[in-house]
């Protein structure tokens, strides 16, 4: 548990470093944003003085820090021998922290991959380019299998306490399946797509133009922030949109981790609502495909599909307007 923890404040710090030095025009300026980022997480986090006895004025600070909740991850390991059931709410949120941080470059993922592109040796390049091909081909249904087998279990066992289970015992069971799960296979299944797209569009960017940026004097990270990165704008919205509707179709996997449940999860529940099970439109079709035949499930089912086909047409026009002013910015002009 605390090796986790560690893991991730680790990772938050990571990323604070890579965004200090990514803003900064010089060491000096690295230096002393480092300083102004070091004394608050040492004063306010609760490592000298008990969060108690700040003021309340300035308390709320030190839930902006990550310090702080490594603390409470720290104490409840060492002093209390806790397991992380009981300490999922540190996690979540230095997890949560570390999603914001770890954004250096103005996006996380265009940000890591004008890195592997333009910054990363030729030998890394050419390993991870299959790699990253590999994971965008796996097929949905593994994903939900991996949630079923892996994710499903720890978070019902480890991540739910009985305390919670026995609190809406009555409303809905939780047994693991629900949001939480469903939004981590989304992200593990559109990243790697969104990653092979956004790739092969910094790939196709002018390596000349890289150079003569970092020849007029701008360091080699600088330079792919201010070049590549700008270069690939449209492209960048186009695979996300891209990503977004393979997403919001999906049906398969989203039925076999998120509970099958028609139940909306309720974020005025509290932090709970993240394990509520749920049911998307897509599985609804899916679950409800053999009663086609009942002419009120059939008019159910296809006003569902237009459904998604609007917010697919919708998410389409949305990227199609973005692009429109950064069509400066592509290659072929």
């Amino acid at each position: 548990v605390f090796a986790l923890g560690a893991l991730l404040f680790l990772f938050v710090t990571l990323g604070t470093g890579v965004l200090i030095s990514s803003v900064s025009e010089n060491q000096g300026q690295a230096i002393q944003l480092a300083v102004m980022t070091l004394l608050p997480q040492v004063l306010l986090s609760g490592l000298i003085f008990p969060l108690s006895s700040i003021v309340a004025g300035v308390r709320w600070i030190a839930y902006l820090l990550p310090l702080t909740y490594f603390n409470e991850i720290s104490r409840g390991v060492m002093l209390r021998a806790e397991p992380i059931g009981a300490l999922w709410q540190p996690f979540v949120f230095l997890a949560l922290l570390g999603a914001v941080l770890a954004r250096p470059f103005r996006a996380l993922l265009p940000g890591r991959l004008a890195t592997l592109v333009d910054l990363a040796p030729a030998p890394v390049r050419r390993a991870m380019t299959p790699v990253i091909r590999l994971l965008a081909s796996i097929p949905s249904v593994i994903l939900g299998l991996i949630g079923i087998l892996v994710l499903v279990p720890f978070v019902g066992n480890h991540l739910i306490t009985t305390g919670q289970k026995e609190s809406v015992v009555n409303v809905i069971q939780l047994t693991g399946a629900g949001l939480l799960v469903s939004v981590l296979i989304l992200t593990v299944m559109v990243t790697p797509i969104l990653t092979a797209l956004i790739t092969e569009a910094l790939a196709s960017v002018p390596r000349s133009w890289h150079e003569g940026a970092v020849a007029l004097g701008l360091n080699p990270l600088r330079a792919t922030i201010a070049v590549s990165l700008r270069a690939v704008r449209p492209a960048i919205v186009a695979a996300t949109a891209l990503a977004g509707a393979r997403a919001l179709g999906e049906a398969i996997v989203l039925d076999m981790v998120s509970g099958g449940k028609a139940f909306a999860p309720k974020p005025w529940d509290g932090p709970i609502f993240i394990f509520e099970p749920l049911k998307t439109l897509a599985s609804d079709i899916i679950d409800n495909g053999e009663s086609l035949s009942t002419p009120a499930v059939r008019s159910t089912i296809y006003a569902f599909a237009l459904l998604l086909m609007f917010s697919g047409f919708v998410l389409s026009i949305s990227s199609r307007v973005i692009r429109r002013p950064l069509r400066k910015y592509e290659l072929s002009s």
